[in-house]
């Protein structure tokens, strides 16, 4: 009988022991799971009509992280708008100005057109930084509206023109647009003694993505006009999700990777190539913040 006792004393013992060590084990792997997920941050988009889709998708994507913390500031979207249309926009309409002088965002974005440099960048970048220095400020290089400058070889005048689109006129178009882009922030963070304002390449990514509808590697679509909706470059959903996952990774400088934020007309196998479309363009781009960084 005595040895019955002492053998359910040490069973219960042992089984304590047991699940004091399963708590602890459990404890260990939820804070390894936490320590990869980032700080949330408070985020104010503006822009114009290939960006403004962009808030409700990150929205998504932060819920599919996890990410604690994270807050949508507010949006302010004005159709084919420069930067400098936000910054003007009477006072009473007016929701940017506001969010920054309040000191409660940590990025802010803006969608840059054409017209390079853009005084509306130069104006939010002094604003925001006045009320908080560690504001970080995105501008969205697009992809170029009709494809290419007007009287440029490759401009187009109907979206059905894009089937016959040549892969270098559009990188070559792109790639004058981002170096005036470049200008301007390398201006800016020197001016303000620091990096502060960040390109996200998302014109990069489309003519990578449209580089692989020419080679037939993108699945389920066949022509590059596929992606689009007009002449201008209003795009469909897989540009939209590209962009969308190229501004999340320069928000949370990680990766989109495996994230399953469902999208309208997108297959699992076609968010998977576009989230890593999305991450080795941005992450291998200097002046977007997060080089060198693995998935």
């Amino acid at each position: 009988m005595q040895l019955l006792k002492t053998f359910d004393v040490w069973q219960r013992a042992t089984l304590v022991r047991y699940f004091t060590l399963l708590a602890f084990l459990w404890c260990v792997i939820a804070t390894a799971e936490d320590a990869k997920a980032p700080a949330g941050q408070r985020v104010f988009y503006t822009g114009h009509s290939f960006h403004m889709f962009v808030p409700l998708q990150v929205e998504q994507l932060v819920k599919a992280a996890n990410i604690q913390g994270h807050k949508l500031a507010g949006a302010q979207g004005i159709g084919g708008s420069r930067v400098i249309q936000h910054w003007d926009l009477v006072d009473d309409k007016n929701k940017a100005k506001p969010a920054l002088i309040s000191g409660e965002v940590d990025v802010f974005t803006m969608a840059a057109h054409l017209a390079i440099p853009d005084q509306g960048i130069t104006n939010f970048t002094e604003l925001g930084l006045k009320h908080n220095p560690n504001l970080r400020l995105l501008v969205q290089e697009s992809w170029y509206p009709f494809d290419v400058p007007k009287g440029a070889t490759g401009y187009i005048t109907n979206n059905m023109q894009r089937d016959d689109a040549k892969i270098p006129d559009l990188q070559a178009a792109v790639d004058d647009w981002r170096k005036k882009l470049e200008a301007q922030a390398d201006d800016l963070n020197k001016i303000h003694g620091k990096r502060a304002v960040f390109i996200v390449p998302a014109g990069d990514a489309v003519v990578k993505l449209r580089a692989m509808v020419v080679e037939g590697t993108f699945p389920g679509v066949t022509k590059q006009s596929e992606l689009f909706t007009d002449p201008i470059g209003h795009c469909r959903a897989h540009v939209q999700a590209l962009a969308s996952y190229c501004n999340y990774a320069a928000i949370y400088r990680v990766s989109p990777v495996g994230l399953k934020a469902a999208r309208s007309g997108l297959d699992e196998e076609q968010h998977a190539i576009l989230q890593k479309l999305a991450w080795e363009t941005v992450s291998k781009y200097s002046y977007a913040g997060i080089e060198g960084k693995s998935e």
